[in-house]
């Protein structure tokens, strides 16, 4: 669980996106060489944590570890305490470094459901902006297949397309568990085009480069390998 020179802001999407309440990884900080951040799930938000290392000893606020796992045991029992709102978080579900994540985490965008002042109860209770990508895309339409923009946001399992970043009603909401496959396509006269494969459509797609549409299929792709695994996990525990 400690994840060495990730960034602060791919700590809040890998915790988000993939972990739950009490996840944590350990980091180096941006700020000092000699500290370290314990990055946190709290419900829907993730909390950052100084760790100085002082050479011979972990401090911690006003406590002090000789080991980082004596510091880990500790906060398992004992609960931290996010500094903006008083909510309690408890170190449960350390965050693996050995994981099969998409290489773009750091052009996912991140946002939090608490903000400063906000209470326990005042949170989002679902809230829909958890590790996330969004931005333009070309659309080929049904019936007549003319191409038009859209703008495409990607929230937990769920891509919506809207007429423009401005519009606060989506066109179409898209359920990614039944989507079967994600993959480029080269059947169009348009370059950087990829595929969504549905029962009963196939959506066809294009980036503006072919490095934002390696970004759209690298997510994508990942999403739909954690709800398969998410559903072998169901149906193995209903087999059990």
């Amino acid at each position: 669980w400690y994840h060495d020179n990730l960034t602060r802001h791919a700590a809040e999407a890998l915790l988000l996106s993939n972990g739950q309440d009490g996840s944590y990884l350990l980091r180096k900080s941006n700020d000092r060489e000699d500290l370290y951040s314990l990055s946190v799930r709290g419900k829907d938000s993730v909390k950052h944590f100084h760790v100085e290392h002082t050479g011979t000893s972990f401090k911690f606020g006003f406590n002090e570890f000789s080991s980082l796992k004596e510091l880990v045991m500790h906060f398992a029992n004992q609960p931290l305490i996010g500094s903006e709102t008083g909510t309690l978080i408890v170190l449960k579900h350390p965050y693996p470094r050995q994981v099969e994540e998409p290489s773009i985490y750091e052009s996912v965008r991140v946002h939090t459901a608490m903000q400063t002042g906000r209470t326990e109860s005042d949170l989002v209770p679902n809230a829909p902006s958890l590790g996330t990508k969004e931005g333009y895309l070309i659309k080929q339409g049904k019936i007549v297949k003319s191409w038009k923009t859209r703008w495409f946001t990607l929230h937990r399992n769920e891509l919506k397309y809207f007429k423009d970043q401005t519009a606060t009603e989506p066109i179409r909401a898209l359920d990614l568990t039944e989507c079967s496959a994600v993959q480029f396509d080269y059947s169009q006269e348009r370059v950087n085009c990829f595929c969504l494969v549905f029962p009963l459509r196939t959506y066809y797609l294009c980036a503006k480069t072919g490095i934002e549409a390696d970004e759209w299929i690298k997510i994508l792709r990942w999403k739909l390998s954690q709800i398969r695994k998410q559903l072998e996990e169901r149906n193995a525990t209903l087999s059990s």
